[in-house]
């Protein structure tokens, strides 16, 4: 009897699809969703799951969906994100690379439905061009929305914003609503009271309340709404602040009386710092026999914790390779790496590769047919007035010229939107990307994982001494050895080395 064809894993994947509230409309979502599910079904992935943020900026990471989606990649239920393009998922630099590799530590991997992203380790620089770049445009783009609500500011008109207890009145400034500016002083009222804010936000939705967004409150939604100084009155745009700009919904007292609560019961680190991880997860691997180093940890007699990573190997009693502590480690890989980035020879070269994939993408893309188009278009156009020209004057040859000055003025349109959405980066734009690695502080969680995830594609460590860095980079110079030396970890036993050799060295990749 002929076995069985064993049938292929499904690839599980969830889609990730975000609007700001400049200018863009809700119907720019179902386009996002459309373009992901189209991607999906094209490589085969089943979509198991939907993560919207509607009018949220990408600049932040205080995007509900998003950190339920980030929470929900640990429970092992999908292993792929499909998002729009790269500035969807996050236009902070630091923010993408931290909460990617919070993904990348559950095993998730992040696609892109309309951009290209090489495979091989210069796809990953090449991803933080592209979010670097987004970064930047999201923060130019921002202040041409500011200038030009900056006139309606002096006018202390809404801007468009929606504020529970709060809505726009005949002249565009805030005035109360006298339908939900009792739910918000109820609020204040009973949180400032002591009671829990998870009982406030039940009893809310029980009675069918919503936020101003028409969904149910939680914690977060509550915590804005106390922090809120719109209620009492205070109307802030850029430099403009006028505490008297709109109508008080509470008092100051008592506002001030919540924050000094709300600060008491949630204060914790900053979002942003990412604390007791192991960096070099996944990238650090034992030069002795090649297979991962991993964090682990251990109590010397004292009581002090240590940290360290430790050969996978060693840990089935298959390697003698000595452990190698975390700090230690980690502070090398990432000063060379900071060291490496000055380098202006691998700037350029990548800078290049940059450009060549840049031409071919725009060969390939919807960019690319609109202005084939156009140009067709602008050609018909000539030959119509060469017959009109010649005399030949008709109902149908107008009738044909309008609909080619229509079709021109829509091709128009249609370039500029796209060349706005994926605009074209001269050679000088992605060296000074890649430059702005320059000026990281070594000592800041975020850019640390920023540079190791950007640059490092794996590191080799030896108990001779030597560290082989492999980078994310195909020009000469990717592979980088260096000779380091750890001292002695010991508090009543030892848990790091000085690297006195274990076993013979074996050659390791590269080196």
């Amino acid at each position: 009897m002929a076995k069985k064809k064993p049938t292929a894993e499904l690839v599980k994947g969830v889609i990730y699809a975000r609007y700001s509230s400049s200018g863009q409309r809700d119907e720019s979502i179902e386009g996002q969703l459309r373009d992901c599910h189209a991607f999906a079904k094209k490589y085969g992935i089943v979509i198991v799951g939907e993560y919207c943020d509607r009018a949220l900026t990408g600049t932040s990471d205080k995007r509900p969906e998003f950190q339920r989606m980030i929470r929900d990649s640990g429970k092992g239920q999908f292993s792929v994100v499909i998002t729009w393009k790269n500035d969807r998922f996050a236009r902070s630099r630091y923010d993408s690379a931290i909460y990617k590799y919070k993904l990348k530590q559950n095993g998730i991997r992040v696609l892109y439905a309309k951009e290209s992203i090489p495979d091989g380790p210069e796809g990953i620089i090449l991803e933080s061009v592209m979010e670097g770049f987004a970064e930047y445009y999201s923060a130019n783009l921002s202040q041409n929305v500011k200038r030009g609500n900056y006139d309606s500011a002096l006018q202390r008109q809404t801007l468009g914003q929606t504020v529970l207890g709060l809505r726009k009145g005949p002249d565009k400034r805030f005035e109360i609503d006298p339908a939900t500016a009792p739910v918000v002083r109820r609020i204040f009222e009973e949180y400032a009271a002591g009671r829990p804010a998870v009982d406030i936000f039940t009893d809310l939705n029980a009675e069918g309340f919503r936020t101003s967004r028409g969904n149910l409150f939680n914690k977060n939604s509550l915590r804005r709404i106390l922090q809120n100084e719109k209620y009492v009155g205070v109307y802030e745009f850029a430099d403009i602040r006028d505490e008297e700009g709109i109508p008080p919904i509470v008092d100051r007292e008592l506002f001030d009386k919540v924050q000094k609560m709300v600060e008491r019961h949630h204060r914790q680190p900053a979002a942003k710092k990412v604390n007791g991880g192991f960096l070099l997860t996944a990238k650090l691997f034992c030069g002795e026999c090649g297979t991962p180093m991993t964090g682990d940890g251990g109590t010397g007699r004292s009581g002090q914790v240590y940290s360290y990573y430790i050969c996978n190997g060693r840990r089935k009693h298959l390697c003698n390779k000595e452990r190698a502590g975390k700090r230690w480690i980690e502070d090398i890989v990432v000063a060379k790496l900071a060291e490496i980035v000055n380098d202006d020879d691998m700037i350029n070269e990548f800078a290049d590769r940059f450009m060549e994939w840049q031409a071919k993408q725009k060969t390939s893309s919807a960019l690319s047919g609109l202005e084939q188009r156009l140009k067709q278009n602008e050609t018909a156009i000539k030959n119509t007035m060469s017959v009109i020209d010649s005399g030949l004057i008709t109902d149908s040859l107008k009738s044909h010229l309008m609909e080619l000055e229509a079709e021109r003025v829509s091709l128009e349109a249609g370039i500029a939107k796209e060349r706005m959405e994926a605009p074209e980066l001269e050679r000088d734009s992605v060296v000074w990307f890649l430059e702005r690695f320059r000026d990281g502080d070594q000592s800041d969680p975020a850019w640390r994982i920023f540079i190791v995830e950007t640059f490092l594609q794996a590191a080799y460590l030896y108990d001779d001494g030597r560290l082989l860095l492999h980078l994310n980079f195909g020009g000469k110079n990717n592979t980088v050895t260096l000779k380091v030396a750890e001292q002695v970890v010991s508090e009543g036993e030892v848990l790091g080395s000085s690297f006195s050799p274990s076993g013979a060295p074996k050659k390791g990749p590269g080196g």
